[in-house]
């Protein structure tokens, strides 16, 4: 049996873009050649793209790194580096990713071949030929590139299934699916016996096809965790008719209505829309003795429940026998027909996601105080601002100083009580603050 993993974490980062480049043109008949130096490439971004040949998430658990190529740094003469590959990475459909810190929604994956972008590439820096001005026409300044997007992620894994099978353990839903599909899971008289969703295609009389779900057995509780509960509730999400399977023979002492009554509150008590979907009663075990009598009763508290025209229909079979399971696949092929998909996530959860407001509501910078009284400036944006610093020279460096002092660093450290010669630390950087 082959391993089914249906969580992982990996860590992203996508490639740093290229550094640009001070350089200046030296040409024979050119007096006071101007500047030359070109801009970096982009950095390579991690695209995660879905793979239908996958069906776990199996191979993130020995690979959980990924790393973007970086872009190549500008050049003299103007030239710009080239900008890096991105990295696909495959995943099986059904994946959902999430950020590992914030648990935001980045990507829910369904669809053979589609992207996204899970850590963008940074930019290339500019070389000194983009700052020249009236002012400065030869400037000594150059950005160093963007770093790129670092994650944690989780993925996790929804089944897509088109059939999910429900029911407690020992109904005979692992019976019934290895009947009705080519799936082999093993099948045993203790409860918990399927510990991984098993799928299996099933084809109906009439050459119909859809993809069943036997959803491990679940236990009251699930919905708070309890057993084996949660991580199996997640797989019957994506599921468009569900079948509820029930041991119309009572034979561990249970009493079929009251089944059917716990599973539903366990479903509803998870997420209510799951009781959107259209469900099929399957009576099944018919072939044992009080099974009729059961069923009897079983369809008079169904009607009363939903009144006669809102009942679900009710197929009694024997998976062992395997009778009524042709009349229940075609049926079930019929209610397939008419039941579109539903969406996991409202629009707006996935269109709000983390990519789309990354530059958004940062704090400009943070100041804090070491124990030897340095002051430390850091912040998404200050620290940004820093990587792209080519400190190899003064213009960069007073360029920087700059840009400090619009975004009011200065000030907030006077604010604090920062004296003239106090050190200040940027990440590795240290430097004196000058009054």
């Amino acid at each position: 049996m082959s391993m089914f993993l249906d969580h992982a974490k990996v860590h992203v980062k996508a490639g740093k873009g290229g550094d640009g480049m001070v350089a200046f043109r030296r040409e024979k008949y050119v007096p006071d050649g101007g500047p030359a130096g070109g801009d970096g490439g982009r950095g390579g971004s991690i695209i995660f793209e879905v793979d239908p040949g996958l069906r776990t998430l199996l191979d993130f658990r020995y690979n959980r790194n990924f790393r973007g190529k970086p872009g190549e740094n500008g050049m003299s003469k103007s030239m710009f580096g080239r900008g890096a590959k991105d990295t696909i990475v495959r995943v099986p459909p059904g994946t959902i990713v999430r950020n590992a810190e914030t648990k935001e929604l980045i990507a829910d994956l369904t669809e053979a071949g589609q992207q996204a972008v899970v850590a963008r590439g940074g930019r290339g820096g500019r070389g000194n030929n983009r700052f020249a001005t009236a002012r400065n026409p030869a400037p000594e300044i150059a950005e160093n590139g963007e770093p790129g997007q670092e994650l944690e992620l989780e993925l996790e894994l929804k089944v897509i299934a088109d059939v999910g099978l429900v029911g407690f353990p020992s109904v005979g839903k692992s019976t019934l699916l290895s009947i009705v599909s080519k799936a082999k899971p093993k099948i045993a008289a203790y409860h918990f016996t399927t510990l991984v969703p098993n799928l299996g295609m099933v084809q109906t009389r009439s050459g119909e096809e859809f993809v069943m779900a036997d959803l491990p057995g679940l236990i009251e509780g699930a919905s708070q965790g309890v057993g084996l509960g949660i991580q199996f509730l997640r797989h019957i999400e994506r599921t468009r008719v569900i079948l509820h399977v029930i041991d119309m023979g009572g034979t561990e002492g249970r009493d079929p209505f009251d089944d059917y009554e716990k599973i539903n509150k366990e479903l509803e008590s998870y997420q209510l829309r799951l009781l959107e979907r259209p469900t099929v009663i399957v009576a099944n075990k018919m072939d044992v003795a009080e099974a009729e009598e059961n069923l009897e009763v079983f369809k008079q508290k169904i009607a009363e429940k939903f009144g006669e025209d809102e009942a679900p229909r009710i197929f009694p079979i024997s998976a062992w026998s395997t009778t009524g399971v042709a009349e229940l696949l075609d049926y079930t092929a019929e209610v397939l027909k008419e039941t579109p998909e539903f969406p996991l996530f409202d629009e707006e959860e996935v269109e709000s996601s983390v990519l789309y407001k990354f530059e958004e509501n940062q704090e400009q910078f943070t100041i804090g105080r070491d124990p030897d009284s340095t002051w430390v400036l850091g912040g998404e944006r200050l620290e940004k601002l820093f990587n792209m610093t080519n400190f190899a020279h003064d213009e960069s460096i007073m360029r920087f100083a700059r840009q400090l002092r619009q975004m009011g660093v200065d000030e907030k450290l006077r604010a604090k009580g920062a004296k003239d010669g106090d050190m200040v630390r940027i990440m590795t950087y240290h430097f004196e603050f000058v009054d």
